[in-house]
């Protein structure tokens, strides 16, 4: 095994609870260290001798940096703080023994995978839990609307977005992995999106992240890669305001204006926000006595970045790239064609918080993920 130094700069932000990726030549990390103390970290191999090093920086001032020394070797077997259970509708995912939320994929109620619920800062859910889990005044609207979920409207003429007759559906295929570490929980999956007659449209390969950080400051990834069905041809995706990639659906009892929506921008509520164009957008009320929030950040990879936002006082947030019609009335036309053989890609990250974006610090937490610390290997 051999030693590699790592060092981290914050850059000109404050970093907390920060997760940093580097890639390293070699086949997995076995451990890491800054000075004696061993820091929490997970490896995957790339392939071709490489793998990616994931770890997370706890406290980082700006303009300041850090050294570790990563041991490449075989990643030994620790305690893990996140576990993934697979039961009969989906996977459970636990930190220290307590459940945080179930990817299900199987519900029988539901035409598309979701997770529930979205754990807030203080143990309650800050998303809506109808209609599977109905709660005591919750609004019972929208059944499509599932907590955190994929989807969009129109797709090869097909609603692949609502639960209203001759909607299509998404079936999960297969798991690429299954991973829980000290670090991170990886739901790496095959999906099909189904035309309502179940025939295959789009071949998607989404991949989920759970970071192992503190109950104030969690966060979900999604990477969603979606690719024409073998023997389909090109696929349109229509121009429809009714969808959107990556969606939320808060609590009731967060719907503005009695919570608030937010923009990168500066926009608030549905009427400032609502088929904007913005970085991250922010869903914040109270729920059982605190006030609570989540957001939603793009990533300069994805396609159309940085995207428009379907989003409404009555609890909905949904990042849609496609419904530009309805956004800029009728100026322009949203409506994109995917060749045969192309991937369209999209990358987001869901940050839980408490308070609004500016107590949240949504605008800092949008910056560790798209500028994040830098690390200079060697």
């Amino acid at each position: 095994m051999s030693d590699v130094k790592l060092t981290v700069s914050a850059g000109g932000r404050d970093r907390w609870q920060c997760p940093v990726t580097v890639e390293l030549e070699g086949p997995g990390v076995a451990s890491l260290h800054e000075g004696e103390q061993a820091v929490p970290c997970q490896s995957r191999p790339l392939g071709n001798g490489r793998c990616e090093l994931r770890f997370i920086v706890e406290r980082l001032d700006a303009g300041s940096s850090r050294e570790y020394v990563a041991t490449l070797g075989t990643p030994a077997a620790s305690e893990s703080a996140l576990r993934l259970e697979e039961r009969a509708e989906g996977v459970a995912l636990l930190q220290n023994g307590e459940e945080l939320s179930t990817y299900y994929l199987s519900e029988a109620s539901a035409a598309r995978p979701y997770w529930y619920p979205l754990p807030d800062p203080y143990g309650n859910s800050l998303t809506r839990g109808y209609p599977r889990f109905p709660q005591a005044g919750e609004r019972e609207d929208h059944p499509h609307h599932r907590s955190l979920w994929v989807a969009y409207g129109e797709v090869n003429g097909t609603d692949n977005w609502s639960q209203l007759e001759g909607h299509g559906t998404q079936t999960h295929e297969s798991w690429n992995a299954l991973e829980a570490g000290p670090v991170y929980a990886l739901l790496d999956e095959q999906v099909c999106w189904r035309s309502n007659t179940g025939a295959p449209v789009l071949d998607e390969h989404r991949v989920w992240r759970v970071y192992n950080l503190p109950a104030s400051c969690r966060l979900w990834e999604a990477e969603i890669d979606l690719t024409a069905a073998p023997g389909v041809g090109d696929v349109t995706f229509g121009d429809t305001k009714e969808g959107g990639i990556l969606s939320v659906r808060v609590t009731s009892s967060m719907d503005a204006p009695k919570g608030r929506i937010e923009n990168a921008a500066g926009g608030v509520n549905e009427g400032e926000t609502w088929g904007k164009r913005a970085h991250w957008c922010d869903y914040s009320g109270p729920v059982k006595g605190n006030w609570v929030g989540v957001a939603v950040f793009d990533h300069p990879t994805s396609f159309r970045y940085p995207t428009w936002w379907h989003v409404r006082n009555y609890g909905l947030m949904t990042a849609n790239c496609f419904g530009l019609s309805h956004f800029t009335e009728g100026r322009e036309d949203g409506t994109y064609v995917l060749p045969a053989g192309e991937t369209m890609r999209f990358r987001y990250r869901v940050y839980l918080h408490p308070g609004d974006a500016t107590a949240g610090q949504v605008e800092t937490r949008y910056h560790d993920y798209i500028h994040p610390p830098q690390i200079k290997v060697g």
